[in-house]
């Protein structure tokens, strides 16, 4: 089964699930001070800006699962869709976290609840990409034993960090927002250099012309 439809699925829900984080900043009340008003949304601005970044980097590295995985069965197909839930799911910690900030108070479980939603994703991605390489049973076959290990290590890291930040989340909330944002940065960042993989026009295994890169 090619990947085109669940790849074509799969970026319907990240396009909803980014654009409703916008939702949760409300317009000021008419009759306030607009000025204030605004400012006082910042603790919104903040998730907004967080949860942005994670939805943006988490797609980004989907379609790069996807460079490799040329096929699906329906295993796979399955924790794509539980990964997706959780993914569209993302919106309501958010509201949560920037709620928590709105008032002052439970702040630390409004974060660790944040980064318990984010290591469950992680763990999903890692599902996903060791069930499809795993005697090569999804994957392009022009990929060597030592790169699956490099993007296993890859792919470990979202998860371990994550889970390090819910606990820390639980004792100084800033600290964990700000881990948050600077691993999304990480996996943001271009990284340039990086070798292009054989082509693989005319292979029957694909669907359509894509270039291999990390």
């Amino acid at each position: 089964m090619e990947t085109t439809r669940l790849e074509a699925f799969s970026d319907g829900v990240f396009a909803i699930a980014i654009t409703l984080l916008i939702l949760e900043i409300k317009v000021p009340p008419p009759g306030t001070a607009l000025g204030a008003e605004l400012l006082g949304l910042w603790p919104s601005y903040l998730a907004y800006v967080v949860s942005f970044l994670v939805i943006g980097a988490i797609w980004i590295n989907h379609h790069a699962m996807f460079k490799h995985i040329v096929r699906v069965d329906g295993m796979l197909l399955l924790l794509n869709v539980l990964h997706l839930m959780l993914i569209a799911f993302l919106p309501f910690p958010t509201a949560v976290l920037a709620e928590a900030f709105h008032r002052g108070t439970d702040e630390p479980i409004a974060a660790a609840f944040y980064g318990g939603i984010l290591t469950v994703i992680g763990i999903f991605v890692n599902a996903m990409w060791r069930y499809a390489a795993r005697g090569n049973r999804l994957i392009s076959t022009h990929l060597t034993a030592t790169k699956i290990r490099k993007i296993n290590r890859h792919f470990l890291i979202g998860p371990s960090v994550y889970a390090i930040a819910t606990v820390v989340a639980l004792v100084v909330p800033w600290l964990a927002l700000l881990i948050f944002v600077l691993l999304n940065v990480f996996y943001l960042w271009p990284r340039w250099g990086h070798e292009s993989a054989p082509s693989r026009i005319g292979d029957p295994t694909v669907s359509s012309d894509r270039s291999e890169n990390d």
